[in-house]
């Protein structure tokens, strides 16, 4: 199964793990990041880079994180998201929202 970016991601965004993806695999919202499940290779190479623990393995998914796998595959496929494939700064307030456990009502998504 795929990675996917979970909770932690939202209102932090950042983008170390971009850099080190084989696959350009990751797509990049206002204050999201998400991993197309189609490109992704399972490599884990990503996983180290964040400094939040975002990614997760989606076959590893806690309950809470579950929703996050369709998330990131909708999200990946829309279109509306363009791929990331180089580290861009964080979000500007990203050191308040590191630690913030319940962020998912903060996350700007697209009109699909």
């Amino acid at each position: 199964m795929p990675f996917i970016v979970t909770e932690p991601c939202i209102q932090c965004k950042y983008t170390d793990c971009v850099a080190v993806c084989p696959m350009d695999c990751f797509v990049a919202g206002p204050n999201f990041l998400a991993i197309n499940p189609d490109t992704c290779i399972d490599c884990s190479v990503c996983v180290p880079e964040c400094p939040v623990n975002a990614i997760v393995n989606a076959a590893e998914a806690t309950e809470a994180q579950r929703p996050y796998i369709a998330l990131n595959a909708r999200l990946a496929k829309s279109g509306h998201w363009p791929p990331i494939r180089r580290v861009q700064p964080s979000l500007p307030d990203h050191a308040a929202w590191r630690d913030v456990a319940a962020k998912v009502h903060l996350l700007v998504l697209p009109d699909l």
